[in-house]
């Protein structure tokens, strides 16, 4: 499986301005070498070189980044990689429209990690910033079993083997899974590993069938004319490139399927992989009615994208990527059908008051918690906002301090007073005066899916206005354990409740 990550899409304003900050798009995919019994994984990072700062150098001018990679196995550290990356090195400033690929590849054995990628663009002052996935490693190197399903760009004959080399084609990997008007072909890699495995020793010549066609992600069924047969020779290890036409796919939401089946059209093995179409030109059944629609009158096209970014806590991990490749380049008319197709597919009778609902949150959000360079949207808060609407309980403390601490393993009783002159009885000995750095608390009474009484809790960690999630016992977010003793900046002692501890067990 390949996760699709925009690192840094952050917009700025710089100077009446604006710009954006370096951005990135990360991928991997998982393979295994039969001959030697291991499994490796290739990550793949695509930068944007006209979000990154670029700097005077011997020949013109060039962008550095900080790549570090850190793969974990729970708390032990399997993998570490840190190195700097360099853009081509160009001969002015006014022709950045382009993008750099850099691929690396490790060994790893079976289990589940952690996967963490840091970047930091060297010629900005803006912090790194990480990711991490998941990732499971599966390959008995017994049963047969397939590869990661990967994308290409391109694939030409090697005349060098280099890192994109395989199998005497120099495959350059697709890094997303939004696919533009401009592509008109789905081209795709990946391999078969034992299928051997499944046919008697004594058989010679045994051969299979890989099939590959697209269907539609919410119904599963096919498309029509979405189909590519290849008659294949069975062996250790199967290479299996292909193509497909989507010229005449009409915009929406779909799976690459590929299968193998035997020569009696049994099948033996298949993998999925989602992708979204963009084609304006050809309308589709549900498509056709956008430029009349709710989208279809958002003419600002920066208005559009910071509306594209907004969906991002909605958003599947396919439509994350959908909305990644759209604010990355122009094109109004293909925002605008993405916008009324991600809200036709959640309410199909109404989908126009479905987004004036959501748009009254990200007016609410852009109006209350953007600060500075840093818009509402991209916000913590901001970010649960939009996910679960309005909290049901608001508490802001901005310098609260409390004289007289108590702590949750005490007996006896004592009143404690915070220097905001309110008043609270406690249940233990005062133990020394505690400040906490400034925070909110949230409470929902009830979030969907989940337990009542969902509590956030957000700090302002450097007086900056900018405040960050800390924790919360809702399903899906940050739990820290010892979050009291950071927002306390170590003063409550370890594994002890203080005041705002108790105050999140309560809610208020």
């Amino acid at each position: 499986m390949k996760k699709m990550i925009v690192m840094l899409a952050l917009l700025l304003a710089t100077g009446g301005a604006v710009r954006a900050q370096m951005q990135a798009m990360f991928g991997y995919s998982k393979f295994f070498l039969t001959e030697k019994g291991q499994p490796y994984v290739e990550t793949y990072l695509q930068f944007d070189a006209w979000t990154m700062q670029f700097r005077a150098v011997e020949g013109g001018y060039r962008a550095d980044a900080e790549v570090t990679l850190v793969l974990r196995q729970q708390d032990s550290v399997c993998y570490v990689k840190k190195y700097d990356l360099s853009s081509p090195t160009v001969a002015d400033l006014e022709h950045l429209d382009f993008s750099f690929l850099d691929v690396q590849r490790f060994s790893v054995g079976n289990g589940i990690y952690t996967l963490d990628m840091t970047l930091r663009d060297k010629g900005s002052e803006a912090p790194a910033s990480t990711v991490s996935e998941k990732l499971v490693v599966n390959y008995s190197g017994r049963q047969p079993s397939l590869s990661s399903l990967l994308l290409l760009a391109s694939m030409k004959p090697t005349q060098k083997e280099n890192i994109l080399s395989r199998g005497g084609y120099d495959m350059e990997p697709y890094v997303s899974d939004f696919m533009p008007e401009q592509v008109k072909q789905l081209q795709f890699y990946y391999e078969v590993y034992d299928i051997d495995g499944y046919f008697p020793k004594a058989s010679s010549g045994e051969a299979v069938l890989t099939v590959a066609y697209i269907e539609e992600l919410e119904t599963g069924r096919r498309v029509e004319g979405s189909q590519v047969v290849q008659r294949r020779q069975v062996a250790t290890t199967m290479a299996v490139p292909g193509s497909l036409d989507i010229s005449g796919l009409p915009s929406g939401n779909y799976n690459l399927v590929c299968e193998v089946r035997d020569r009696n059209n049994n099948l033996l093995l298949y993998s999925k992989l989602p992708f979204f179409r963009s084609n304006p030109e050809v309308k589709g059944v549900e498509m056709g009615d956008y430029a009349t629609s709710f989208a279809g009158k958002i003419t600002d096209e920066s208005l559009m994208n910071l509306y594209l970014d907004a969906l991002y806590p909605l958003a599947s991990e396919t439509e994350k990527g959908a909305v990644a490749g759209l604010v990355r380049r122009p094109g109004l008319a293909e925002k605008q059908e993405f916008l009324y197709h991600f809200w036709t597919l959640r309410n199909p009778m109404s989908p126009e008051a479905e987004w004036l609902k959501y748009k009254e949150r990200i007016d609410y959000v852009q109006a209350h918690y953007s600060y500075p360079m840093t818009r509402g949207i991209m916000t913590d808060r901001g970010r649960v906002y939009l996910t679960y609407g309005a909290p049901d309980f608001i508490r802001d403390e901005k310098n609260f301090a409390i004289v007289g601490h108590s702590t949750s393993r005490e007996n006896r009783s004592s009143t404690i007073t915070d220097l905001g002159n309110r008043t609270y009885e406690g249940d233990g000995v005062g133990v020394g005066q505690v400040f906490y750095l400034p925070y909110q608390l949230w409470r929902y009474n009830r979030i969907s899916g989940d337990a009542e009484n969902r509590v956030f809790i957000f700090w302002d960690e450097h007086r900056s206005g900018n405040y960050q999630l800390l924790h919360s016992n809702a399903r899906g977010e940050v739990h820290e354990a010892d979050w009291e003793r950071r927002l306390s900046r170590q003063q409550i002692p370890e594994g002890e409740v203080g005041e705002v501890g108790r105050q999140f067990n309560r809610g208020y």
